[in-house]
């Protein structure tokens, strides 16, 4: 499938945390997946900044779809196992990007790295995040 058809297809989830969130993908390529997600007061903590617990969402949608897209194999199941994060910077517009890269491709598990930045690329957040490939039933 090509580049423009399968972000269609990862984009057309609908009645899941991704469609409430208004994430986005919008490029992958041989070692990353991209996603943005728009900041909004649905995504605010309560003093007006962008909420831990929603990049963390956006770091964990990014990782494990770049674990089933760079695995190239349909007929495995991926779970995120183990996630953590680091804000590092806080921001209450705009956009925030998401980029999943793989830090080890192993058969069975796998570590990925996923940077989250603003619209003028610095750094917001800087996650870590453990996945689980097994075939699918």
């Amino acid at each position: 499938m090509d580049k423009a058809n399968l972000l269609k297809v990862f984009n057309s989830n609908s009645n899941t945390l991704m469609q409430t969130l208004d994430i986005e993908f919008v490029d992958f390529g041989d070692d990353y997946v991209t996603a943005k997600m728009p900041v909004t007061p649905k995504v605010y903590q309560p003093d007006g900044i962008l909420h831990g617990g929603a990049t963390v969402a956006l770091a964990e949608t990014v990782g494990s779809s770049a674990a089933y897209i760079l695995n190239k194999d349909s007929k495995r199941t991926i779970r995120g196992i183990e996630i953590s994060a680091n804000h590092l910077k806080s921001i209450s517009s705009g956009y925030v990007y998401a980029t999943a890269r793989p830090v080890n491709k192993g058969k069975t598990i796998q570590l990925w790295e996923i940077r989250v930045t603003n619209e003028e690329n610095e750094l917001i957040s800087i996650c870590k995040l453990t996945t689980y490939s097994r075939k699918s039933l």
